[in-house]
């Protein structure tokens, strides 16, 4: 990456060179000397702006983000369920306890005992901090 960048930079600078030569020359043939010093500014200053918008484009990586993988030390360090990572997930999305049942095709008490092990097992005291806990661990995305 570094090449590239000194390449980007070598050619911003050009850029701005050759622009600077172009107002010179523009300003020797009276083009600009007729406007006034606020729309010469401008003009320099919309130069910059596309200039800017072009160098930062051809420099932020544009790939796919990367897919998640659960840590599975961590579930399994912890003793955690498959049941158990389910639940998380839809924790993580902001489902309710009967919801979660819906999805699951499990009864909400169910649904209770397997949020009061996840705690016990996180050692956190609501869903909040439990969810924090599992990101923190990479046990949800």
């Amino acid at each position: 990456m570094g090449k590239g960048i000194i390449r980007y930079g070598l050619l911003y600078g050009g850029a701005l060179a050759l622009v600077a030569v172009v107002l010179q020359w523009a300003q020797y043939r009276y083009l600009l000397m007729s406007m006034p010093g606020e729309i010469y500014i401008g003009v320099v200053a919309a130069i910059f702006v596309v200039i800017g918008i072009w160098l930062g484009m051809k420099l932020t990586p544009g790939g796919k983000p990367t897919a998640f993988e659960r840590n599975e030390k961590a579930i399994s360090s912890l003793g955690l369920t498959r049941r158990e990572c389910e639940i998380l997930d839809h924790l993580a999305k902001g489902a309710s306890n009967k919801e979660i049942a819906r999805s699951l095709g499990v009864s909400p008490n169910t649904v209770k005992t397997h949020i009061a092990n996840l705690y016990m097992k996180l050692e956190v005291t609501g869903r909040g901090k439990a969810v924090e806990a599992a990101r923190s661990l990479a046990l949800i995305p």
